[in-house]
C-alpha cells in the first residue's frame, strides 16, 4: 500500500471518530460542557499521544501507549462523571481505530482513566499515556459482543457455547454447548472450532482453527462477534 493511500485511509479513520464524538455534544455529552471541552479535543489529544510516543518493538512494528491518564480539574472531573463511562468507552475505541489505521501494535488492552489534577483550571486538560502488558505480560487482545461488551483475552483459554460454565455463554440455538475455544498463542490468539453442529466462521470461511488477526469478524452460529488486536 503507498503512503499517499496509507495516510488517506488514516485519515478517513481519524474524521470517523472525530464524527463520532461530535455527535455525542449533541445527544449524551449535552450536559457536560459548562467546561468548554469537548470530547472531540480529547480523542485529537489522545492519538496525537499515541503518535509522538510510537517506538519500535522486537517485531519491527510500531508501539505506542495502551494505558492512558487523561487529567481534568475538579470542576471539569464532576461534570464528566455522569458520562464518563461512555466517553472512556469512545476514548478507546478511538485509540484502536488510530491503531489499526496506522499498523500500530500494543502491548496490552487499551484503558483510559479521567482523574483530577488540582494544578489544572477549568477548560485545560492533559493526557498521558504509557505502555503497559496485560496480566502476566499477556499478549493484546479482546473481543467485541453483539450487546457491545468487549471481554478482554489474557493468559488463559476463553470457552464459547452455550454450557453456562462457558467463559462467554451464548443464547443462540444454532451455537453448540461447546462450540469454540480461543487461547493465546505466541503473540497473538487462536479461535479453534470444538466439532460444533454449526461451526464456526472467520470473515465468513468456515475453520476448524484460525489465527485472529486485528478485525477479524468470528462468527458461532448466528452470533458474530469482532477481535480487536487491543
Amino acid at each position: 500500500m503507498s503512503w499517499d493511500r496509507a495516510g488517506s485511509l488514516a485519515l478517513m479513520g481519524l474524521q470517523g471518530f472525530e464524527r463520532r464524538l461530535e455527535r455525542m455534544v449533541e445527544g449524551v455529552f449535552a450536559r457536560a460542557f459548562k467546561s468548554g471541552i469537548r470530547p472531540v479535543e480529547l480523542g485529537r489529544r489522545l492519538v496525537r499521544v499515541m503518535d509522538d510516543q510510537r517506538s519500535i518493538g522486537v517485531s519491527g512494528r510500531s508501539v505506542v501507549p495502551n494505558a492512558f491518564t487523561v487529567l481534568l480539574s475538579k470542576e471539569d472531573h464532576e461534570q464528566f462523571a455522569e458520562v464518563s463511562d461512555s466517553l472512556v468507552r469512545e476514548l478507546c475505541d478511538a485509540a484502536r481505530e488510530h491503531a489499526r489505521d496506522e499498523r500500530y501494535s500494543f502491548m496490552g488492552p487499551v484503558s483510559v482513566e479521567l482523574v483530577v489534577d488540582d494544578k489544572l483550571r477549568t477548560g485545560s486538560f492533559g493526557i498521558e499515556g504509557r505502555l503497559r502488558e496485560g496480566p502476566g505480560g499477556s499478549a493484546a487482545g479482546s473481543l467485541l459482543l453483539p450487546t457491545g461488551e468487549r471481554v478482554v483475552l489474557g493468559e488463559y483459554v476463553v470457552t464459547i457455547g452455550r454450557m453456562p460454565d462457558s467463559t462467554i455463554v451464548l443464547a443462540d440455538p444454532n451455537v453448540s454447548r461447546n462450540h469454540a475455544e480461543i487461547r493465546p498463542q505466541g503473540d497473538g490468539y487462536v479461535v479453534t472450532d470444538l466439532g460444533s453442529t454449526n461451526g464456526t466462521r472467520v470473515n465468513g470461511v468456515k475453520i476448524t482453527e484460525h489465527e485472529l488477526h486485528d478485525g477479524d469478524e468470528v462468527v458461532f452460529g448466528n452470533t458474530r462477534m469482532e477481535f480487536t488486536a487491543s
